[in-house]
């Protein structure tokens, strides 16, 4: 499971300790909540699932899977699927490549998701040997499911805008920038994307 509530503090007050800027921003703010997801195969199908679609969309297409195919823990329900069968749960052809994609990893033991390398990097390599898991959805996956405490998706947009405005930036910084700002937040930096999103939240509350 992600970081609990208790790791998330003691992150974030690390950082804030050598980041002023920080610490008026969880003043602002307040603390995150936890993001917590279940470790193994069914989090990553379901990130596949939810791709480019709206929570609702991609909860109707959940449900008509388990519907059709039954336990959606079981990878080999989904390597076994027809196409047909994942078409008529209202999955794109692509996206059925890509949930065929995983779940061939994962029967074949290509792709151990309870035993992935310590190293984040490396970790990150194995996801993304499966179609359709990208680094963002892997840096996803090793934060909000496994709680690695460094993990830090420079890449996503909402973490970018966020660090810029928590830091007083005139403008978004780019990926390069953003990974940069945070070196010196070792090893904390997955508390510090987790308070971008949420002060990006109450950004847009403000609103």
């Amino acid at each position: 499971m992600g970081l609990n509530a208790e790791q998330l503090k003691a992150s974030l007050d690390a950082i804030a300790e050598i980041e002023p800027l920080m610490a008026a921003a969880i003043a602002r703010v307040g603390y995150p909540a936890p993001r917590l997801r279940e470790t193994g195969y069914a989090t990553l199908l379901r990130t596949i699932v939810g791709q480019q679609v709206s929570v609702a969309a991609a909860a109707s297409v959940w449900n008509k899977l388990s519907v059709g195919l039954g336990d959606l823990t079981d990878p080999a329900l989904v390597a076994a699927a027809s196409d047909e069968a994942l078409r008529a749960a209202g999955m794109s052809r692509q996206k059925a490549s890509y949930a065929r994609s995983l779940a061939n990893e994962v029967t074949s033991g290509r792709l151990d998701l309870h035993n992935l390398p310590e190293d984040d990097e490396e970790a990150i390599a194995q996801l993304v040997r499966v179609k359709g898991i990208g680094r963002w959805s892997a840096e996803i996956y090793l934060l909000f499911a496994e709680g690695r405490p460094d993990i830090w998706p420079a890449g996503d947009l909402a973490v970018q805008i966020e660090v810029g405005r928590i830091m007083g930036l005139a403008e978004r910084p780019s990926e390069k920038a953003t990974r940069e700002i945070a070196e010196s937040w070792r090893p904390h930096r997955g508390a510090a994307a987790i308070m971008a999103w949420h002060h990006y939240k109450a950004e847009m509350e403000v609103i």
